[in-house]
């Protein structure tokens, strides 16, 4: 199977995971054997960790807190961001940790039952590791669009308001 139908593959299983093998199959005029065994072995090879769904939390009356952190690092010499990166997302708050470009070093997400909650983790377990040298926490208050998915989308009534 050649790489654009592989990446084909991902794209509809990230869009859909409900989607069976037959039904990729045959939007991608693709033999479902072939279909079956490249996601076989894509969840072998690690490339497909986990299957999901995009959830709107502000419809449901969940008691949760999401907070984006920003955390600046100096880095260790021979292993980088790496060891520290893994100490932070060894935490069962934190549900992401990225390395990222620009005026801070990691993004970290955290989630948790309220504002308190969050800032406890920041202050007592997050700050206190060595080699970060400053945090900044940003708390999520609405979420519009996630992982493609508009979550307030009125698609009642599209048209231009005109008045006279």
């Amino acid at each position: 199977m050649d790489i654009k139908s592989k990446l084909d593959i991902l794209h509809l299983l990230h869009e859909n995971s409900r989607l069976s093998s037959e039904t990729i199959a045959a939007m991608l005029n693709l033999d479902p054997a072939e279909v079956s065994s490249a996601i076989a072995d894509f969840e072998q090879q690690k490339v497909i960790l986990r299957y999901s769904a995009v959830i709107n939390w502000d419809k449901m009356d969940a008691k949760q807190v999401t907070a984006v952190i920003d955390v600046k690092v100096t880095p260790q010499r021979e292993v980088g961001f790496d060891a520290i990166a893994e100490r932070i997302y060894r935490f069962p708050e934190v549900t992401s940790v990225s390395l990222m470009s620009g005026a801070y070093d990691l993004q970290v997400i955290v989630e948790g039952t309220d504002l308190k909650e969050v800032a406890r983790f920041v202050a007592e377990k997050l700050s206190t590791i060595e080699h970060i040298t400053s945090t900044t926490t940003h708390f999520r208050l609405k979420t519009y669009k996630f992982d493609g998915v508009i979550f307030d989308d009125h698609e009642d009534d599209r048209r231009l308001v005109i008045t006279p």
